[in-house]
């Protein structure tokens, strides 16, 4: 790809972007590129789709509790293609980008039916556990101003996970089942060691709130 390419995807962020919750911001954007990259080289993905489907991916700012927030990963589709066609990007990669980006939501919904599409949703899903993971679920949840946990039952053992109202139950709502989502066999054994640090901090955090661990956490 040519190295231009990149300078006028992130200048074109600074323009989009300046509405973004703090855990979708152009930090979270280069994390999701690093990612895509990798997982593209080991999955044989074309680049010249993948990266601007990754520069991209989120230059539609939705709130995470907008109502119409799985309409965001499409509207992100849109506006993207039509940036590329107005500064001459290959228009051959145009449609697979717009699959890829509109694909990479969780809240859309949209099965991944390329290669490229895949290494994508896996690169946005990897920013969302593991240790960055843990930090951008805090962040979000202070947004919301959403409580830490529930104090009655922390860990969602005997009931269902809220996390609307409670932060850590995102950890069992969403995260902790995001390996099982994975799309490409390097995206899904990365997603299982980040899995892990998410277990450990969880365990740590219940022998600190109860003094017991629970190692089969």
């Amino acid at each position: 790809m040519d190295t231009s390419w990149p300078e006028q995807f992130a200048a074109f962020l600074d323009e989009q972007m300046n509405d973004a919750d703090a855990a979708h911001d152009r930090a979270h954007i280069r994390r999701v590129v690093t990612a895509a990259r990798a997982l593209a080289e080991r999955e044989g993905a074309d680049l010249d789709v993948v990266e601007p489907a990754a520069w991209l991916h989120d230059c539609v700012a939705m709130a995470k509790d907008d109502p119409e927030r799985d309409q965001a990963s499409r509207r992100a589709a849109e506006v993207a293609v039509r940036f590329l066609k107005r500064i001459g990007y290959p228009e051959e990669t145009h449609e697979a980008i717009h699959h890829a980006i509109e694909a990479h939501s969780y809240s859309a919904g949209i099965v991944p039916e390329t290669t490229e599409a895949r290494v994508v949703q896996d690169a946005d899903r990897l920013d969302a556990i593991g240790a960055i993971g843990i930090a951008r679920c805090f962040m979000v949840g202070g947004a919301l101003e959403s409580e830490l946990y529930n104090v009655d039952d922390p860990f969602c053992e005997d009931r269902k996970p809220d996390d609307h109202t409670y932060t850590i139950d995102h950890f069992y709502e969403k995260l902790l089942g995001l390996p099982e989502t994975m799309q490409t066999q390097a995206g899904r054994k990365e997603a299982e060691r980040r899995a892990d640090v998410m277990r450990d901090y969880l365990n740590d955090l219940r022998r600190e709130i109860t003094g017991v661990s629970n190692p089969e956490l």
